[in-house]
């Protein structure tokens, strides 16, 4: 293909064929047309998504956005941060989380990352559940599991219908929708690499929780139609060897970076305990005075 572009090249810098007018002809205004109808219709979509209240199990560990010197929200601000520095720097939307097995904590981690992100100001994040297999997102923030993602890619809603809004947040969630037989056929649809590639003109960041990567290769897939793969490995539980068979099965060499789950709390709060231990906001209480008084002091880092 590269050959047949220098040879045009070649005879448009001679003169043997002429270079495209400014004018498009009818077929590409009407395709233009048609492209401009499909943005506007994705711009009112957002508008459509039914608003749930923010609620979540009192044993979820998601991270509390009110309270922000709690030590865990602080390392998600951080991994915010430098996702969103890389950002800067290279074209990245849409990112999936995954880990090399079960129980390593890949959908707390794309949850609480997907908190930190619209946290701030301005920046619509979406939680998309592709883990068919296994879905929890619907659980952590309990809302219905269907209508949802599965739903959307069978024909039987609208985007939008697949979508809830966190009430107060600029947080989006799709749940992973109705149980399929053969979630891997699904996620081969057109369908899917259509509406990854259309959800950056909604969203500044896209989420994806999916399936372990050893244990089906939905996440290998879908990490294949996005910009970057998270995994995710908890200390003292992930094998050196499944991190390294981890990375093997991906398509892409696309990996952002490892998130290490399951640090101990006092380890986090050690490291904070210096900078908060003096701040105490009103509406924390004896919770917060309690959480500075177990941790134990740290010196000048």
């Amino acid at each position: 293909m590269s050959r047949v572009h220098d040879a045009l090249r070649r005879a448009e810098q001679t003169g043997v064929i002429s270079p495209p007018t400014a004018k498009p002809s009818g077929e590409a205004r009407a395709v233009a047309a048609a492209v401009l109808d499909a943005n506007a219709g994705l711009a009112g979509l957002l508008e459509q998504v039914e608003e749930v209240p923010f609620r979540t199990a009192t044993d979820s560990l998601l991270i509390d956005v009110s309270r922000p010197h709690e030590a865990p929200m602080e390392e998600f601000r951080t991994l915010r941060t430098r996702l969103n520095h890389m950002k800067s720097l290279q074209p990245i939307h849409s990112v999936v989380v995954t880990s090399p097995s079960p129980a390593e904590g890949k959908s707390l981690s794309a949850a609480n990352l997907s908190l930190a992100q619209a946290h701030l100001a301005g920046n619509t994040t979406l939680l998309a559940d592709f883990d068919f297999r296994r879905p929890i997102v619907h659980t952590l923030f309990g809302i219905d599991r269907s209508p949802g993602i599965t739903d959307y890619l069978l024909g039987k809603i609208p985007l939008q219908k697949a979508m809830r809004k966190v009430a107060g947040t600029n947080l989006y969630i799709m749940p992973a929708g109705e149980a399929v037989i053969n979630p891997l056929e699904l996620l081969n649809l057109s369908e899917v690499k259509l509406l990854i590639d259309q959800l950056p003109s909604l969203f500044n960041w896209i989420i994806l929780d999916s399936p372990p990567l050893l244990f089906a290769a939905d996440a290998s897939l879908l990490s294949t139609l996005c910009h970057g793969t998270l995994l995710v490995v908890r200390i003292g539980h992930t094998t050196i060897d499944s991190v390294t068979r981890a990375m093997q099965s991906l398509c892409n060499n696309n990996v952002l970076g490892i998130v290490a789950n399951g640090a101990r709390r006092g380890e986090l709060y050690s490291k904070y305990t210096y900078y908060h231990s003096y701040y105490t906001p009103k509406d924390q209480g004896d919770d917060a005075e309690e959480a500075q008084s177990a941790a134990p002091q740290a010196g000048p880092e």
